[in-house]
């Protein structure tokens, strides 16, 4: 039996950013057999479930057993596809697991990569895991072939700060998963987003840490 292509997404306290692209990439990818999608914090808040606003913003998506953990080395290297909200995180990932240099990516950085693996006929065949695999083998290679001027890899932590500020680090990560899911199961990103920005019942601010 092979063994599942596990996909790795890291924030600073996996309660924020982290969560929601774990779960807005399970979801996405709508349990692709073989895929799995976890997430884990570089100063993790150990224990604590899910950003109150960024729960909200899930909606009925939002994990009620969500728990932050800490990421280490040992859980970068059971990883097949490593996703960081930030560059300086990624490098950060890369000193504590330099093995992982060629798999690490920023979510967004790795959607466009994606796309591009995928609209130059690669990454097509197999099964999603596969297909996954594959995009993520051959990504590093397309890093030239990005638009310098228009590169948007970070996405802000919005914790402590507005709603607007949370619904923009929603809305980006969103907008990189649905283009990795698209690469994935060969869809239009457009296709795997929701029709209408989520929005929180409340237009309060969060209570800075």
């Amino acid at each position: 039996m092979t063994s599942p292509v596990t996909v790795l997404v890291v924030c600073e306290g996996n309660i924020c950013r982290s969560p929601v692209a774990e779960v807005l990439l399970r979801t996405a990818l709508d349990g692709a057999a073989g895929v799995q999608v976890a997430s884990a914090g570089m100063r993790a808040r150990v224990g604590s479930p899910v950003e109150a606003v960024m729960a909200e913003l899930l909606q009925d998506l939002a994990p009620a057993d969500f728990a932050a953990r800490q990421v280490t080395s040992a859980v970068v290297g059971r990883a097949a596809l490593v996703l960081t909200m930030t560059r300086d995180q990624r490098s950060a990932l890369v000193q504590l697991a330099p093995g992982c240099l060629r798999r690490t990516f920023t979510v967004r950085e790795f959607a466009e990569l994606a796309l591009l693996v995928r609209a130059d006929g690669q990454g097509r065949e197999g099964s999603a895991a596969e297909r996954l695999a594959e995009l993520t083998r051959l990504a590093p290679r397309y890093r030239d072939r990005r638009d310098a001027g228009r590169r948007r890899d970070d996405v802000e932590d919005p914790f402590g700060r507005s709603l607007e500020e949370h619904v923009q680090a929603f809305e980006a990560i969103e907008a990189a998963v649905a283009g990795i899911a698209a690469a994935v199961l060969g869809a239009s990103p457009d296709s795997l987003r929701p029709p209408a920005p989520r929005r929180p019942a409340t237009e309060s601010a969060p209570v800075p840490a």
